[in-house]
């Protein structure tokens, strides 16, 4: 069975690059080839990525037409995207639409054979993830900054989530790949 893994950037104060808090400029400016090297390796691990609309829409007028390091493996590996108002996922290649109950396309997905899946993208999707307790994985990659505003990685729980981290890999350039997984797994 196949893994759900949340990958995500965060500010070391735990926000998202969903609001303009500076971030995405931060993710940009990093100039750090291991760094780089290392995360083109994770991507190319992932069996598909998941992510909702909103970040289907951005990701598919960027990764097409860049040619950024992460390029090949975003365009070439299977992409979901979690919908029931996309009429089309052709902007982007090797991308299908999910529309039925997340929680049942996640369990779908899950036993299918394959590499192990990565969502990615809005705190909105990834909240939905996180309170349907999917996640298998926690991958953060913490940037070298604080930005005291944004949206948070996690949403507000009905209780605390116990997890045990798995490995902790710094770069030259501050950023911190931090991997968790649930306490009881």
């Amino acid at each position: 069975m196949r893994k759900l893994i949340l990958g995500f950037y965060v500010s070391l104060d735990g926000k998202s690059a969903d609001a303009d808090n500076g971030i995405r400029d931060v993710m940009m400016s990093i100039d750090d080839p291991e760094q780089e090297e290392y995360f083109v390796r994770r991507l190319w691990d992932a069996g598909a990525f998941l992510m909702g609309r909103n970040t289907y829409e951005s990701m598919a007028a960027y990764w097409p037409a860049s040619d950024h390091p992460s390029a090949k493996p975003m365009n070439e590996i299977p992409k979901v995207v979690f919908s029931r108002t996309l009429a089309s996922a052709d902007a982007w290649p090797e991308t299908t639409i999910a529309r039925g109950d997340t929680a049942e396309e996640i369990a779908r997905l899950k036993a299918e054979p394959g590499k192990d899946l990565v969502a990615a993208g809005g705190t909105a999707f990834l909240h939905s993830l996180i309170r349907l307790g999917v996640v298998d994985e926690y991958r953060l990659w913490v940037l070298p900054a604080v930005t005291g505003t944004g949206a948070p990685l996690f949403p507000e729980l009905d209780g605390a989530v116990k997890l045990r981290l798995v490995k902790a890999t710094p770069f030259p350039s501050g950023v911190l790949e931090l991997v968790y997984a649930p306490a009881g797994a």
